[in-house]
C-alpha cells in the first residue's frame, strides 16, 4: 500500500474541524487571579497590555507577554494571574454570572480585578470532533507557548486571534459559522508553528512525526485505522525490520506501535459515539475490529467506560457542558 500523499502533519492538520468555538474577552486589572478546573476541548489565548502568568497543574508558572500565543491542547486545569501566589477566583463563577442565553449563543465579556495595571485577555475555546485532531492534541504537551520574540509569525497570529474575538463580539449575521471556520485556519497555523519550532529532542508525537520511517507508520495508522495492522506490516510500511521499527517507535513515541494504534482507533470510536453513532458493531468494524465483544473490551480499557455508557454520556455532557476562558 502506498503512503498517503503529503506529510503526516498535512494529513492530520488537514482534518481539523472546529465543532464549536466560544470566544471571550476579559478586561482584567491587577491584582487578579482566575482558576479554571479544565474544559472539554482546547483553549487559545492572547493578551494585550500587561503580561500575566499561567500555571497549568503540575507545571511551573510561565509568564506570557503581549503578542505571545498560549494554547492548552487538552484544556487542562490551570491558573491565570497578574502575579504568582494570588488567591484565584473560579473562572466558572464569573462566567456563569456573565454568560447570556444557551451555551455558545453569545461571546463572553467581563471585567474583573483590583483596578491596577490592565491586561486584556482574548480567548478561544474550541471543540474538535475529528479523530485525527483528538489524537494529535492528546500527544501535545499540556501547555504550548509561542513567543513573539522567537517566532516571527507569532505576533501576526496573535493579532488575528484578537481580531477574531473582537469581530464576534459584534455578533453580525453568520458570526458562529465564521468564527468556527476562522478558528480552524488559525489553529492550523498555531500548531504548524509549534511543530516546526519544537525542540529536536522532544519525545512523543512531535518527534515521531518528523522521523521519516516512523512518520510513514503514523501516516498509515491515521489514514487507514480500519486495516488489520500488525507490527510486521507497520514495519514494512516504514521500510524497516520489525525489531528496528519497534525499538525506534518506542524510543520516539514513548509507547508501542499497537498501543498507539489502539489509541487512534478508540479516539475515532469515541468521537463517533459522541457525534451520534448508536450501532456499536458498525463502529467496531469501522476501526478494524472483527468482534464487537473484543472492541467493547478494548474500548472500556481505553476509555474507562463501555461503549453504551459513552453513548449515554453524550446527552448528559451536552446538558452539563459549560464554556470556560
Amino acid at each position: 500500500m502506498s503512503t498517503p500523499s503529503g506529510d503526516l502533519i498535512s494529513l492530520v492538520l488537514g482534518t481539523l474541524r472546529t465543532d464549536r468555538a466560544v470566544t471571550a474577552r476579559f478586561s482584567l486589572t491587577a491584582p487578579w487571579a482566575l482558576r479554571s478546573e479544565g474544559v472539554e476541548g482546547l483553549l487559545v489565548r492572547v493578551c494585550t497590555g500587561e503580561p500575566y502568568w499561567i500555571q497549568v497543574d503540575g507545571l511551573d508558572a510561565v509568564q506570557v507577554q503581549p503578542g505571545d500565543i498560549v494554547m492548552l491542547p487538552q484544556g487542562g486545569p490551570h491558573v491565570a494571574a497578574s502575579a504568582i501566589g494570588l488567591d484565584p477566583v473560579p473562572f466558572r463563577s464569573l462566567l456563569q454570572r456573565h454568560m447570556r442565553g444557551a451555551h455558545g449563543d453569545h461571546p463572553i465579556t467581563f471585567a474583573h480585578g483590583g483596578g491596577g495595571a490592565a491586561t486584556e485577555l482574548f480567548s478561544l475555546h474550541l471543540w474538535m470532533p475529528q479523530h485525527q485532531g483528538v489524537s494529535l492534541l492528546s500527544w501535545l504537551p499540556p501547555l504550548v507557548v509561542l513567543r513573539a520574540a522567537d517566532i516571527a509569525t507569532t505576533r501576526t497570529l496573535a493579532l488575528a486571534t484578537q481580531a477574531l474575538v473582537d469581530e464576534t463580539i459584534e455578533q453580525r449575521p453568520g458570526w458562529p459559522l465564521a468564527t468556527a471556520r476562522m478558528a480552524d485556519l488559525l489553529l492550523v497555523h498555531v500548531l504548524r508553528e509549534h511543530l516546526h519550532h519544537a525542540p529536536a529532542d522532544t519525545r512523543g508525537w512531535l518527534q515521531g512525526v518528523q522521523d521519516k520511517a516512523i512518520g510513514k507508520a503514523l501516516a498509515q495508522m491515521h489514514a487507514h485505522p480500519e486495516l488489520p495492522w500488525s507490527v510486521e506490516t507497520l514495519a514494512r510500511a516504514s521500510h524497516q525490520s520489525r525489531s528496528v521499527f519497534s525499538e525506534r517507535f518506542v524510543e520516539l513515541m514513548g509507547t508501542t506501535p499497537l498501543r498507539y494504534l489502539t489509541s487512534v482507533r478508540m479516539g475515532i470510536a469515541r468521537q463517533q459515539f459522541l457525534k451520534g453513532a448508536d450501532d456499536v458493531w458498525r463502529v467496531a468494524q469501522g476501526v478494524g475490529y472483527a468482534s464487537e465483544k473484543a472492541f467493547s473490551r478494548a474500548f472500556e480499557r481505553w476509555a474507562g467506560l463501555t461503549p453504551s455508557q459513552c453513548i449515554k454520556s453524550r446527552t448528559i455532557g451536552a446538558r452539563n457542558r459549560r464554556p470556560e476562558g
